[in-house]
């Protein structure tokens, strides 16, 4: 067991919000992460920030915008981190490597994005800033174009998943309906994202806009801190093992079904922690699109390469089955504003075992995992969490 523990957080609602900015979006939960968490600013040995932009706004140096919205943090160190869609572990990590390194105490983890001032056709390009430029840049469809060739390759191997696809996004947003940060808090149903229409158009390949993550604002914000520190506060979510494994860039280079980095992230962290991926409680998955999800319940061995199917058929990963997977409606529903991406989705987990979660909880919760990835798998990290106080 590592020694950094979550002590406390906030979360924005996420969607098209007020908020014009970042700045702003990252001043509106940092004091209520530090209140969560019973400590001060003064209390705060260093900062870290994930935005992606990558031309989101013209405002970069997003580390220094913290101290310009609360100017108590003007000359506490701050740093910025990016890695895609994978950002917001990023920035975790950097934390709990500065707090293990025991060069601080305290620190404040940020991430952010303000998406929804931007027009649709550029926020895909954007995204696809997170592909391979040289061999990738002309996709159709923009970073969904890179899932919906994904989702083909997929159907041409394994058959036509269409259906499965569509339960896993409906089981995502009726989870969704109970999470008061979530961006959409409607049960859609199967059917719906089922049936390609007006309103759930084919988007690339065989992926539905249903299939597809929502554009979104939004920030959340973690505290941790060291392990004496986090003894004397109300809460400590303690990290049981977290991993990062990374893949190939270019879709050309691999095999785009296997998410092998994915696979590696999860291998490492359950033996790592001594756990079966059933000894778990709920797991927070990154499925920025449909498919994602389906593949990642085959890295993380819940079935055989090309069975994932078999997991949505028999309810699993409902909330009310064996290993509920994103209780909090995922990033399908609740929203994926990047850079606040992987902070929200250890936000959620850790909700989930203080028993904090409210309508979203799972029962008796003890161990909760949390898989994000950069990209189309490449940057990949996965914590297992577990209540220590």
């Amino acid at each position: 067991m590592t020694k950094a523990h979550i002590v406390g957080w906030a979360h924005s609602p996420f969607g098209k919000l007020p908020e014009p900015d970042t700045e702003a979006l990252m001043q509106g939960v940092v004091q209520e992460a530090l209140c969560h968490a019973g400590v001060e600013h003064k209390d705060i040995d260093g900062i870290f920030v994930g935005v992606y932009n990558n031309g989101f706004s013209a405002q970069d140096f997003q580390a220094a915008l913290v101290g310009m919205g609360d100017e108590r943090f003007a000359h506490t160190p701050a740093t910025r981190y990016e890695n895609a869609c994978a950002t917001g572990s990023a920035t975790l990590h950097g934390a709990l490597d500065f707090i293990e390194s025991g060069r601080g105490k305290i620190a404040l983890v940020v991430g952010a994005e303000k998406m929804s001032a931007t027009p649709t056709a550029e926020v895909g390009n954007i995204l696809l800033s997170a592909s391979y430029h040289r061999e990738e840049a002309n996709i159709a469809g923009g970073f969904a174009g890179v899932f919906g060739k994904i989702a083909e390759r997929y159907f041409q191997t394994y058959g036509d998943r269409s259906q499965e696809l569509a339960m896993i996004a409906a089981k995502n947003h009726a989870n969704g309906v109970f999470n008061p940060y979530a961006q959409m808090r409607k049960d859609i149903g199967v059917d719906f994202c089922a049936t390609v229409s007006d309103r759930n158009p084919i988007v690339a390949g065989p992926l539905r806009r249903t299939d597809c993550s929502l554009i979104s604002d939004g920030a959340a914000a973690l505290i941790v801190a060291d392990a004496e520190t986090a003894s004397h506060l109300k809460r400590a979510i303690a990290f049981r093992a977290r991993t990062q494994a990374n893949d190939l860039m270019a879709l050309s280079r691999r095999d785009v079904l296997a998410f092998r980095g994915a696979a590696m992230a999860w291998q490492k962290a359950l033996a790592s922690a001594e756990l079966d991926i059933m000894d778990l409680s709920l797991v927070e998955t990154h499925d920025c699109f449909t498919i994602a999800e389906l593949l990642e319940y085959e890295a993380m061995g819940l079935a055989p390469k090309g069975e994932g199917y078999r997991v949505v058929q028999e309810g699993l990963t409902q909330k009310d089955g064996a290993l509920p997977i994103n209780p909090s409606g995922g990033l399908k529903s609740k929203g994926h504003p990047i850079g606040a991406t992987g902070v929200s989705m250890h936000v959620m987990a850790a909700m989930q075992l203080m028993g904090e979660a409210d309508q979203m909880q799972i029962p008796n919760a003890s161990l909760a995992g949390v898989f994000n990835m950069g990209g189309a798998a490449v940057a990949n990290y996965v914590s297992i969490l577990e209540r220590v106080k």
